[in-house]
């Protein structure tokens, strides 16, 4: 067999266009301080808000003594600025809906994401969606024309404007997102998991009870602050169907009473309150309160989070 003997020619090597690295490297380094700047930005508009709000809820704590403001009277007209009672209705109204919305949430998330067939959570996953972006104007006016006249004739109540009529369209509000978010989070679980559950003798619901839900604890938790994060921020619902009366509860069937919440009053009154007033500077320091309240819920949902993490990550090394 004949051997030619002219030499192989080298394979040809491809080249990079002239520039092209100098354009992806200027991309990459735009793209970067876009974030950089994004991350900064937010971080500063919060810092704003914060400062924003100490700057007019201060003068409130000068102007009023501090034994008004932790009385249970909330009368503006007459200088009552008591905001126990503001406070009160907020916690039990965002309690009451999270422990309807946060239980129901993580089992409609599980039968989304573990029992039904997939063109069963092709359907129902968006409809979830669509019921998350429905305005908060829109529950209200539902509830008022809907939920109140039921509520009125089922307990028996004067008007059917109630704590629990709150409740009950914050747990609806918040279930959406509660679902959506838990339902991501145990799509992450690996496959593997379930597999390994199964292989070792267990039943589909003790792999899903004992494995699929612990390993996406962290996730579960986060989902869960972001719906009390809904329920306890929320205005609009809240001040069309609870009946706006600042009262303390005196026990657990008060919830059948009307009651009054901080966002709902910050609402209803600082539209009409004279600028740079004691009413007006004691809005502001009801938003104060709120904030300060949100940021603790969110701090002690980080911290758990991160404690759980370190921990997997120990386990892990």
């Amino acid at each position: 067999m004949a051997h030619s003997d002219q030499p192989l020619s080298p394979t040809p090597q491809l080249s990079a266009a002239p520039g092209s690295g100098k354009r992806g490297t200027l991309a990459e380094t735009l793209i970067s301080r876009a974030i950089q700047v994004t991350g900064i930005s937010t971080v500063v508009l919060v810092l704003l808000i914060f400062v924003f709000l100490i700057r007019e809820g201060l003068p409130a704590f000068v102007q009023v003594p501090l034994a008004d403001l932790l009385s249970a009277r909330w009368y503006p007209i007459e200088d009552y600025f008591g905001l126990l009672p503001l406070i009160a209705g907020s916690l039990i109204i965002t309690v009451g809906a999270a422990v309807i919305a946060l239980p129901l949430g993580v089992a409609t998330a599980i039968f989304i994401a573990e029992i039904v067939p997939d063109w069963v959570r092709d359907i129902l996953k968006p409809m979830v969606e669509i019921l998350a972006g429905i305005p908060s104007v829109v529950i209200g006016f539902v509830g008022m024309l809907v939920i109140v006249p039921l509520f009125r004739v089922a307990f028996d109540t004067p008007t059917g404007l109630t704590a629990f009529t709150g409740i009950v369209l914050l747990a609806w509000m918040a279930l959406p997102t509660v679902v959506s978010v838990v339902e991501d989070v145990l799509d992450t679980v690996p496959r593997t998991y379930r597999d390994a559950g199964l292989a070792l003798g267990m039943t589909r619901w003790q792999t899903i009870a004992k494995i699929v839900v612990p390993a996406g604890k962290s996730g579960i938790l986060t989902a869960l602050m972001l719906g009390v994060g809904r329920a306890i921020g929320e205005t609009m619902t809240v001040m069309m169907v609870t009946g706006n009366a600042p009262r303390i509860p005196s026990g657990p069937l008060d919830i059948f009473r009307p009651a009054r919440t901080m966002t709902a009053t910050i609402a209803a009154e600082m539209g009409e309150v004279a600028q740079g007033s004691t009413h007006y500077h004691v809005l502001f320091a009801v938003g104060l309160t709120l904030f300060v309240i949100t940021f603790a819920i969110n701090l002690a949902a980080a911290a758990v989070v991160f404690r759980r993490t370190k921990r997997a990550e120990r386990m892990l090394s």
